[in-house]
């Protein structure tokens, strides 16, 4: 049985339907009203292997920070329905993803302990519309609603478009890592037995 979830979040400021398939193929259907902010969102999707749909209304008319920011709480509460108790996944995933001159790294652990290591500074205030402060704001958001420890990190700095994409597809290929099934054990990978 294949692993969905599905969210929507509505408040005065945005408008959200969103669904995740873990044990997809990378098919996407998404649109916020931020080309950059899709365009990542398709790189997690499509290199993690995940079908993704999003819908996204937000105030735009004010910037990006709340479309961008509840787009991450509705993919972290989506991905941790889809997980459910998380028996028999590998738990741990992470990934080293080259982009050109960028190196990226993500590590990624589904421990129920929601926590953000962030490492990674842009040259530039803008990536189209998107903020590029907001590339920190939305993983702390899917980080804390999914409850996952994530790190991510700028080895090797370049192109700031480079860099944004490079971390989104080493969460995606990390994420995917981690949410693998693990055939070798039947209980949750935890030594408290539960996450």
């Amino acid at each position: 049985m294949k692993r969905i979830g599905r969210c929507t979040r509505k408040t005065k400021e945005t408008d959200i339907t969103l669904s995740i398939c873990l044990d997809g193929q990378g098919n996407t259907r998404i649109n916020t009203g931020i080309p950059f902010f899709d365009h990542m969102l398709d790189g997690f999707a499509r290199h993690g292997l995940f079908d993704l749909d999003v819908c996204a209304q937000g105030d735009l008319d004010v910037d990006s920070h709340h479309t961008i920011e509840d787009t991450g709480i509705v993919l972290g509460q989506a991905i941790a329905e889809a997980l459910g108790d998380k028996t028999g996944i590998k738990r741990y995933g992470f990934y080293i993803l080259p982009m050109d001159e960028t190196l990226a790294l993500s590590a990624v652990d589904l421990s129920g302990r929601p926590y953000l290591k962030y490492d990674a500074k842009f040259n530039v205030p803008l990536l189209g519309t998107m903020d590029t402060a907001m590339v920190r704001e939305f993983f702390y958001a899917v980080s804390y609603s999914a409850a996952m420890n994530l790190h991510l990190k700028i080895l090797e700095k370049g192109n700031d478009h480079h860099m944004a994409e490079a971390l989104f597809k080493a969460f995606g290929k990390a994420l995917d890592a981690a949410t693998m099934p693990e055939p070798r054990i039947k209980e949750v990978w935890s030594t408290k037995g539960s996450l």
